[in-house]
């Protein structure tokens, strides 16, 4: 689990292709620790230049870009909305992505070849899947589409991941004063609460643009980022992450497409799944704790005269999250719920490749590895919502579907997605074995009593309104129920 959600603390590490804007907007901010970790906004007074809050900003700016910049300021000042600075957020991803990856290769739409190879890839792939899962298909269509479309199309999950984390942490930022003094401090508050959506909105937005040039799918998280229902890959990425595999292009994009069309299955035909994974990060926020004691001793001996004294309290990262029992355990269930998702979606996709694809052993080894080595989308999750997968989660998962498909076959293995109860625990990740041989209980019979005793309930139900005694017998007054007499 990440320790520093959001980047509270310490600044987070820029990831190594960042982009030269960002790298300007380090340099601003070197020498004066930023105490919410967000790039380009270094405190005043630090070292290397940076002696106003936005030298990064405007730091190395020709005159004609003053304008743009102070009218960006204005629309950060002016932002009433919630936590987070969405329309920042998705101008500067956008921004992100015109400027291309380390490697140079720019955004480009996505040609007519383009999409009807993801079409053909996603369609096999789907026809595949049916004979290793009883799950029918989840896809109704396959898109290809372009970084800039990704960003498009997923921001509005981020925003359903990110909101409740956001608006935690800036209610225990905004409830640290005490009344009298929140009071006084009004506008001071409005204008810290507009600066803190923006400074969320710029780390989103530089994470989400970054990751953008990275993702193959919309479900490399193992969350369902698209619309419902879609099926999505990025065959420029597809291309750069085939580049160095020696394995064909064609086979690379399949194994992707596998993924894919797997995830989908199981977002569409497990209901409760969804709610499930984001409701675990909505307990992870409400599980919130910010460490104000420094802010209070501050605030205690506040001299007005020495701002320097409540930058200093800030430097010191104050605002650092605390893990409390509740954060723990919601995060326990979303790794684990994760885990499984995702070790699922590895056994299905490896028995329905491993026939097929001569590089399906390579194709999951790499798969496996870019998730041990802390790839782009594991990276920017742990950023946004402070959560890491562990790749000892995914492989234990990933045997234990294996042990079920081999002990109670495709049916019973995939019936276990029927209920959240009836998924392993993650104690039962330390231990496939034991839960694949457990006595697994007859849900059949239990169906079936239960629709004995609600027939009985029914018929019950009748006889009374039919005015019958407990021996189903007529009224005594010798009526039939229906007010006849009977003959």
């Amino acid at each position: 689990m990440s320790d520093t959600p959001f980047g509270f603390g310490l600044p987070p590490e820029e990831p190594e292709n960042g982009d030269e804007g960002k790298k300007k907007g380090n340099q601003g901010g070197q020498g004066g620790p930023n105490p919410f970790g967000f790039p380009g906004m270094g405190l005043p007074g630090g070292a290397g230049g940076a002696d106003n809050p936005f030298a990064a900003m405007f730091g190395s700016m020709n005159p004609n870009d003053l304008g743009a910049a102070f009218q960006q300021l204005g629309q950060m000042l002016s932002y009433e909305g919630g936590p987070v600075n969405w329309d920042m957020a998705k101008d500067i991803a956008r921004q992100t992505v015109a400027q291309g990856t380390a490697d140079g290769v720019k955004d480009a739409s996505v040609g007519g070849a383009g999409k009807s190879a993801v079409e053909e890839a996603v369609r096999l792939a789907d026809h595949w899947l049916d004979g290793v899962t009883s799950l029918p298909s989840g896809a109704t269509t396959a898109v290809a589409w372009s970084r800039a479309e990704w960003v498009e199309a997923t921001l509005p999950v981020w925003k359903e991941l990110v909101d409740p984390v956001a608006e935690r942490v800036g209610a225990a930022m905004g409830s640290v004063l005490p009344e009298e003094m929140q009071a006084m401090a009004g506008p001071l508050l409005g204008m810290m609460r507009s600066m803190g959506g923006a400074m969320f909105g710029q780390q989103i937005g530089q994470a989400v643009g970054t990751l953008a040039g990275e993702v193959v799918g919309s479900t490399d998280i193992g969350l369902p980022l698209g619309p419902a229902g879609k099926a999505a890959l990025l065959p420029l990425n597809i291309e750069a992450f085939g580049k160095d595999l020696s394995v064909p292009a064609e086979e690379v994009r399949l194994y992707l497409a596998l993924r894919e069309a797997a995830h989908a299955r199981l977002f569409a035909h497990v209901p409760w799944l969804r709610s499930h994974l984001f409701g675990a990060v909505e307990g992870y926020a409400r599980g919130i704790k910010v460490d104000t004691s420094k802010l209070e001793d501050v605030v205690g001996q506040l001299d007005p005269s020495n701002p320097e004294q409540l930058q200093e309290a800030l430097q010191g990262g104050m605002f650092q999250p605390q893990d409390t029992p509740e954060q723990k355990a919601a995060l326990a269930r979303l790794e684990t719920a994760l885990a499984l998702v995702e070790g699922w979606v590895d056994a299905v996709v490896h028995e329905a490749a491993k026939p097929r694809l001569a590089s399906a052993d390579a194709m999951r080894e790499t798969m496996r590895r870019r998730r041990a080595s802390g790839g782009p989308a594991e990276q920017t999750f742990a950023t946004l919502v402070g959560l890491e997968l562990r790749p000892r989660r995914l492989r234990d998962a990933s045997r234990l579907w294996a042990s079920l498909t081999d002990a109670r076959g495709v049916d019973g293995r995939d019936g276990l997605w029927e209920h959240p109860d009836m998924l392993p625990t993650a104690s039962d990740l330390d231990d496939p074995d034991g839960f694949v041989h457990r006595e697994q209980l007859d849900f059949s019979e239990i169906d079936k009593m239960l629709g004995e005793a609600a027939q009985k309930r029914e018929q019950g139900t009748q006889g009374e309104q039919g005015g019958q005694g407990p021996e189903g017998e007529a009224g005594s007054d010798g009526s039939d129920g229906e007010g006849e007499t009977k003959k």
